[in-house]
């Protein structure tokens, strides 16, 4: 016989449900392109219109395991975000800030033949 939901979870320990709720909490947290423009609410074509492209450039794009950090960067502003690339090391974070303005070249550090 079928038992419902709430029976289910009523039934847990608080470490059990504390443990359901950060797996549910990383699994929104990790999406595909595709599950991201649907969680948006965006569908292909309003994308492509933003991004000036036709339907099928972003239906190859949600598909690609592999692209620049260029396209990637303007497919997340298209839906209105904000490219954030990080290293993620056991001691800690580090935000790689250099695809920021990938337009504008970064200023070089000096050289020892310019000091």
């Amino acid at each position: 016989m079928a038992k419902k939901w709430r029976d289910i979870r009523g039934s847990f320990s608080p470490e059990e449900e504390a443990e359901i709720e950060r797996d549910v909490e990383n699994a929104a947290a990790v999406m595909t392109l595709y599950q991201l423009r649907e969680a948006r609410s965006l569908t292909q074509v309003s994308l492509a219109k933003v991004l000036d492209v036709n339907q099928g450039a972003v239906s190859r794009m949600e598909k690609r395991t592999d692209m620049y950090v260029s396209t990637l960067r303007n497919f997340i502003q298209a839906m209105g975000g904000r490219l954030q690339v990080k290293a993620i090391f056991p001691e800690g974070e580090v935000e790689i800030d250099q695809f920021e303005n990938l337009a504008e070249p970064r200023e070089e550090a000096p050289s020892a033949t310019n000091i």
